[in-house]
């Protein structure tokens, strides 16, 4: 009997890359099925069963929580400053009250993030639009401020005139004290066998990426567009295990949101193991 094959999100931007590592860098007979795509389109595609497990939003999982599973000690997040989850802004975030903040249609998590901390960190009530932030310029629309996510926040000349730069995951750490959980791992199909072997390979494929950091930056610098040793500092501001107090930022993340309206209520976590 053939192993069950299953369909595997992966996220397009550099942050992913260190958790599936091993299977982009030296894929093997076995490995699953890599369908990649902006965080957005892969919480669509696991909503609707077109990829068996993915590297989704957090918040995702607050909003359907009875169809999903998280799997153990995966995350990509931060203890504090995360560099690719930034606020752009014209004026102080306190000074945003009534004013437009333009929101990146390809995230999910960190524009509910950012609610919490308008809300919650800075009492500020603010107008709210969408824009695409590989096409469009919110700025030129009229937008106070915007949020940037993933590579596009990373690169050194996104509106250098802007003095207002605010770090969402360093923000967030200031707040509450806490890391911040950007994506987990969820399952919304697959056997608990083929979700127990993708879990070990993905802890190992992490595990690859640890001990080849160097190397595979330099390989990969200019697809991501970035200088190897800018790719190596960023990599080593990101969090990929899904600690005790990264799970506590999480919940807490939930309670917050949950509070300010974004979810009905914070959910209990399921896991797939």
């Amino acid at each position: 009997m053939h192993a069950e094959t299953l369909r595997l999100g992966h996220i397009v931007y550099s942050n992913c890359f260190p958790v599936h590592a091993r299977l982009l860098a030296r894929p093997e007979p076995g490995d699953p099925l890599l369908v990649e795509g902006i965080p957005s389109r892969l919480n669509e595609l696991l909503a609707q069963g077109e990829i068996d497990v993915a590297p989704c939003s957090s918040i995702e999982y607050a909003w359907h929580a009875e169809r999903y599973r998280i799997l153990p000690d995966l995350v990509i997040g931060s203890r504090g400053a995360v560099r690719s989850i930034l606020l752009l802004s014209r004026r102080a975030p306190e000074e945003l009250h009534g004013r437009t903040v333009a929101l990146p249609t390809a995230s999910a998590t960190s524009v509910v993030l950012l609610k919490i901390l308008l809300r919650l960190r800075w009492d500020a009530a603010a107008r709210f639009v969408w824009f695409d932030q590989a096409r469009e310029d919110p700025f030129a629309g009229g937008a106070d401020a915007a949020l940037f996510i993933g590579d596009v926040a990373l690169r050194s000349d996104l509106f250098p005139s802007l003095s207002v730069r605010l770090d969402l995951g360093e923000e967030w750490w200031e707040h509450t004290g806490l890391p911040f959980a950007f994506a987990v791992w969820q399952a919304g199909s697959g056997s608990p066998g083929a979700l127990a072997r993708l879990h070990a390979l993905l802890v190992a494929s992490r595990a690859y990426f640890a001990a080849h950091r160097a190397e595979l930056a330099e390989r990969y610098a200019a697809s991501f567009g970035f200088p190897a040793a800018r790719l190596v500092r960023y990599w080593s501001d990101l969090a990929f295990e899904l600690d005790p107090p990264m799970v506590k930022g999480l919940e807490t993340f939930y309670q917050l949101a949950a509070e300010v309206g974004e979810i009905p209520r914070a959910p209990g976590l399921r896991w797939s193991l």
